[in-house]
């Protein structure tokens, strides 16, 4: 009877983390997470009309004039928020070149 070499046992977070670098997914799912915590940190995900992020830049279009004032006042605060609540995400890697951390909010 052979018998099987055990390997080293390996966290599945580290496999997930693998597997979505493998199958290149990390730009899309980057960018997915870029815009849920847009939603969270904001609170004006339903007055979200668009979103689109490219280059570090987040696009925002707000369907209504009253909500887009009243994000434009607090821009810095939201940035630091997103930032934050993406720092906290395992599976978003800020070093993504496609898809990084935000560095610039644009509201419309």
């Amino acid at each position: 009877m052979s018998r099987v070499a055990r390997k080293t046992a390996v966290p599945l977070s580290d496999l997930i983390r693998e597997y979505i670098q493998a199958s290149k997914l990390t730009a899309g799912l980057n960018t997915q997470r870029i815009f849920a915590a847009w939603d969270a940190a904001s609170g004006a995900g339903r007055y979200t009309v668009r979103r689109f992020f490219r280059d570090g830049k987040l696009y925002i279009t707000v369907d209504s004039s009253v909500v887009r004032s009243q994000l434009s006042f607090q821009r810095d605060v939201l940035l630091e928020k997103i930032n934050a609540l993406l720092a906290q995400d395992e599976l978003f890697t800020c070093d993504d070149p496609r898809s990084g951390c935000v560095k610039e909010l644009i509201l419309k």
